[in-house]
């Protein structure tokens, strides 16, 4: 069965209403990187840093899958497929696809900040973690994202994964953000490589990528329907 991996980003869940952090009117323009999104921040502000990353979970505990997502899953009929994704959120998961890797973590979940690099993660019932909350061994739990600054714990199996791809579905994401983005160099040299996004035209591409400027749901259909 052919491989078919998603490399997917905020584009990817835009579709559901989920705000984009870099577009305008997204999440970096009411918060600096600085008083949300480092562990400094979370060591002098948790308060504000859990307000913030509750306040994004309770939007996505409320928001329903787009019809890109179902595609996605859908595809797992006729391919071997793996979602690779960027995105903090569990909607390619809610749905139906079966293998997903979370690149940048995932908000559903928290996890210990104590110094053990081993770290125990805990789904979480509701849409808040308080200041109150701690993992088995006595520390204050955090968002289950990482942060900037910090390693990207997935990334060696997420090259792994795209280094077996047949196609390699890039969807919603601007590749700016490193290392992330370094992973479509993984790809070997029969994979056939596709990027799906409105702005393609402002993304800086290898050559040997076939370009789809459309949103998620309508380039999927297209890309679908000509591989039929």
């Amino acid at each position: 069965m052919l491989k078919v991996v998603i490399f997917s980003g905020a584009g990817m869940s835009a579709e559901s209403g989920i705000s984009t952090f870099r577009d305008a009117g997204g999440l970096w323009e009411n918060y600096r990187i600085e008083e949300v999104a480092t562990p400094n921040a979370f060591r002098q502000n948790p308060v504000l840093v859990q307000r913030f990353y509750n306040d994004r979970r309770k939007q996505i505990i409320e928001t329903e899958p787009n019809s890109a997502h179902v595609l996605i899953a859908d595809l797992e009929s006729k391919f071997s497929v793996t979602v690779i994704t960027q995105n903090i959120d569990d909607l390619h998961e809610r749905a139906g696809s079966s293998s997903v890797v979370h690149l940048h973590g995932n908000i559903r979940y928290g996890k210990s900040s104590g110094p053990n690099p081993e770290k125990k993660y805990y789904r979480l019932k509701g849409w808040e973690i308080t200041t109150e909350d701690r993992c088995d061994e006595g520390y204050p739990l955090r968002p289950h994202v990482v942060w900037f600054g910090e390693e990207v714990p997935m990334l060696e199996r997420a090259a792994e994964i795209i280094q077996t791809a047949d196609y390699l579905i890039v969807i919603g994401t601007s590749l700016n953000v490193y290392p992330a983005a370094g992973l479509i160099h993984a790809a070997p040299k029969h994979c056939q490589k596709i990027i799906i996004d409105p702005h393609v035209d402002t993304l800086n591409l290898p050559s040997d990528f076939y370009a789809i400027k459309e949103i998620a749901s309508t380039g999927l259909k297209r890309w679908i329907k000509e591989n039929e």
